[in-house]
């Protein structure tokens, strides 16, 4: 593994660890995904953010790829031959995300899935996916923990991911003018993240303790339930919600 992969994605080692550790075929806390699905996923999350931002840095922008387009030529290698191209993909990745770090404006907006980001986001999307999907091959290991309670963690999933995920969740929630949902997530000493959906829009965002919260819970727990995970030991998050507000804000925290 180049150094350059390791500098600009500090999480890959540990990600790399935890796979190597077990059978492809083996299961994951991902729904319906195996080790080797979450591989092919990386790969093709690694050479789609190289390939926008290195097209950015060109002059000539490129549309975002949907993930059966990216994925495809992955699912079709064999296991050795995926590892080393998830292991190259990371690689460029670095090296692209290295020379936009010194050589590109670093607020420029980039076309990505729909909407605009900006230059620093590319790297940390990817150890964002990094931390996930290594807490989907490992579950609640003290590595796991206490990078899902990185501040930077939450501030990526809900600045810039959050709006993505809540669309996809109250896709399949029956949101009209009268079935609205609202949510507050809190963690002790931080601010609360408020969630609302309701027929028109979606919305995610932090404010201040106030009131009584949906979820509380650790941070990292509190990560994970906005992608759409939970936690091996639920008493590690406690609510005084309905069970039917609970379980429609878990419908709209669906995830990936």
């Amino acid at each position: 593994m180049r150094e350059i992969a390791t500098d600009v994605l500090p999480e890959l080692d540990a990600f790399a660890n935890a796979v190597r550790a077990r059978d492809p075929r083996a299961g994951s806390w991902c729904e319906a995904w195996t080790v080797r699905d979450i591989v092919i996923h990386q790969a093709g999350n690694a050479e789609e953010l190289a390939r926008v931002l290195s097209a950015h840095l060109s002059g000539r922008p490129v549309p975002t790829r949907r993930f059966e387009e990216r994925e495809t030529p992955y699912r079709a290698m064999g296991d050795l031959e995926l590892w080393s191209a998830f292991l190259d993909r990371c690689t460029e990745l670095a090296e692209v995300c290295a020379e936009a770090e010194s050589t590109a404006e670093q607020d420029t907006e980039i076309e990505w899935t729909g909407r605009t980001v900006t230059v620093p986001f590319f790297a940390e999307h990817m150890r964002e996916e990094l931390i996930l999907h290594r807490w989907d091959v490992t579950g609640d290991d003290s590595t796991a923990q206490q990078a899902l309670s990185e501040p930077w963690m939450t501030r990526h999933s809900v600045l810039q991911v959050g709006r993505p995920l809540l669309a996809r969740g109250a896709a399949h929630l029956p949101l009209d003018d009268r079935h609205v949902i609202r949510g507050r997530l809190r963690v002790s000493g931080t601010d609360d993240i408020v969630v609302t959906a309701g027929a028109e829009s979606t919305d995610i965002g932090f404010a201040s303790q106030e009131g009584a919260a949906t979820i509380e819970s650790d941070a990292a727990t509190r990560a994970l339930l906005l992608w759409g995970r939970r936690p091996a030991n639920p008493n590690r998050w406690h609510s005084d919600a309905e069970p039917e507000e609970l379980r429609s804000l878990r419908l709209l925290l669906s995830g990936y």
